[in-house]
């Protein structure tokens, strides 16, 4: 178990446009860019095996930049293919705030980080005391209708308020900026109602008219 006395001040960074990390959530990921092989291969030499997710946004002028939070996961799986590509699995340990960014001579992007904001993530399992599970599973019903999306219902139904709200904002088709938001919010209560504004927003254009309070 990771605990704050592990967390480096530098971190390897992936930025990859709607790729939301959370913590104790797992995020897959197909590396195949030589830069991303290279992090990785870095990122087994090191005892705490984090890569920092982190989404890029581009300012007005055109700059590529990295948005101001992220979360670090921990490579907990890998493997190779026959031509070179890595399949891995990062598990979510804590979101981070960027600092500065580091130059230096890796292929890759690395930051200086502060954790302190987020000390609470590396805490037990939270938990959403407002959370109506009956009623969330009928927006979410007809937010997945309107998508034609398909899902595990009788898993997501016995899931805990965490795994759900945090697997459903990392696999919902959000807007980049909205997964942002979702990632950035303090609690899961506020995560939560974060998602359930975005599916009534996204039911309103279908006629759907009835809002969960």
């Amino acid at each position: 178990m990771i605990t704050a006395t592990d967390l480096p001040d530098t971190l390897p960074v992936f930025p990859l446009p709607g790729a939301l990390m959370l913590p104790r959530a797992r995020l897959p990921l197909h590396i195949f860019e030589p830069r991303y092989l290279a992090m990785i291969e870095d990122c087994l030499k090191t005892s705490h095996r984090l890569i920092g997710m982190i989404q890029p946004r581009e300012t007005p002028a055109g700059e590529k930049r990295l948005h101001a939070v992220g979360c670090a996961g921990r490579l907990t799986g890998f493997s190779e293919t026959e031509d070179g590509r890595y399949m891995i699995t990062l598990s979510g340990i804590s979101r981070y705030r960027v600092r500065e960014e580091v130059q230096g001579f890796t292929p890759y992007r690395r930051c200086l980080v502060d954790w302190t904001p987020f000390a609470r993530d590396l805490g037990p399992v939270e938990d959403d005391p407002g959370f109506r599970r009956e009623d969330f599973m009928g927006l979410l019903g007809r937010y997945f209708t309107k998508l034609d999306l398909s899902t595990d219902w009788d898993s997501l139904k016995e899931a805990e308020p965490e795994l759900l709200i945090n697997a459903l904002s990392m696999l919902c088709p959000f807007s980049p900026e909205d997964k942002q938001a979702l990632l950035e919010a303090p609690t899961l209560m506020t995560r939560r109602e974060t998602i359930v504004t975005l599916m009534e927003f996204g039911l309103r254009g279908s006629g759907e008219e009835e809002i969960l309070q």
